[in-house]
């Protein structure tokens, strides 16, 4: 909806009265018309330099929404939507810290948990003794599994993990590694590690068979393991809301500016009309609202 409010001040001597102004007539009326436009000139340039102080600039309000979200939208005095996207922001940051504390202190939790209850030693013995049950071309006196001090051999138990085959689909990463701790909760395979293990499974269907009838280490620290990556995946997303607020808040800001400048425009002319064998000018003040 559109409404124009038009006030049309016409020009008389007791508007421009020595007691009210500073204009000085001449009793001519050619003259004194001069005098008058160019005294509404000067009003018009004070009017138009007004006008485009009063003006938000689009492109200042989205740089400082894209900043900080909301702040474009207080420049624009758009006040409400200023205080929603300040609020998401805050929203997001924290539940993005706090869930990432939490993924931080269950991942200390869960490795905690598997330095105390999974042993390299005893998947790489386990490996060894049953390495020609599970894979008979196998010799595994081949492999040099352990160190004389008693330590696992990495690289030779990497090799004989590849020599099985069968279900030993992967090679264990070295202690203290991201994928050491994913693997030892996530494949089969190491679930002889596991201080709780059935030794006599020799195969993947009765290690998958006791997996899935019966408690474990293994089945309790996945999910251990799962939750801290449920915790990291929230702080994720809080990250990416983060991030869309940014965007959103500096286009919004772009768009309110836009729309500020447009619901007020404010204008002053001065018109002239003929009159038989005369001409009157008349300021015209123009007050335009738009919503």
């Amino acid at each position: 909806m559109k409404r124009i409010l038009v006030l049309i001040l016409v020009l008389s001597t007791a508007v421009y009265s020595q007691d009210k102004s500073d204009l000085k007539l001449t009793g001519t009326l050619s003259f004194d018309s001069k005098l008058a436009i160019n005294e509404m000139n000067l009003q018009n340039y004070f009017n138009d330099e007004q006008n485009n102080a009063e003006k938000k600039s689009p492109y200042l309000a989205a740089a400082l929404s894209f900043v900080l979200p909301g702040a474009g939208e207080y420049y624009s005095e758009s006040y409400l939507k200023s205080a929603i996207f300040l609020a998401a922001e805050v929203t997001a940051i924290t539940v993005g810290l706090i869930y990432d504390k939490k993924g931080d202190d269950q991942t200390i939790s869960f490795q905690n948990y598997a330095n105390q209850h999974w042993s390299a030693k005893r998947y790489a013995e386990w490996t060894v003794v049953n390495a020609q049950n599970i894979n008979s071309s196998v010799d595994p006196s081949q492999y040099n599994v352990f160190k004389s001090d008693g330590s696992v051999n990495w690289s030779e138990l990497n090799r004989l993990e590849n020599a099985i085959g069968s279900f030993y689909s992967h090679r264990l990463d070295r202690y203290g590694e991201q994928q050491y701790y994913e693997m030892i909760g996530k494949y089969q395979q190491f679930y002889q590690g596991w201080e709780d293990a059935d030794a006599t499974l020799t195969t993947y269907e009765e290690i998958k068979e006791r997996l899935s009838s019966s408690p474990s280490m293994f089945i309790y620290y996945s999910g251990e393991r799962g939750k801290a990556n449920d915790f990291y995946s929230a702080a994720h997303t809080a990250v990416l809301v983060v991030v869309a607020n940014h965007i959103l808040s500096a286009l919004d800001a772009a768009w309110s500016a836009s729309r500020y400048n447009k619901n007020l425009e404010l204008s002053t002319e001065v018109k002239k009309f003929d009159l038989g064998f005369r001409t009157i000018y008349y300021p015209r003040l123009n007050l335009q609202y738009r919503f």
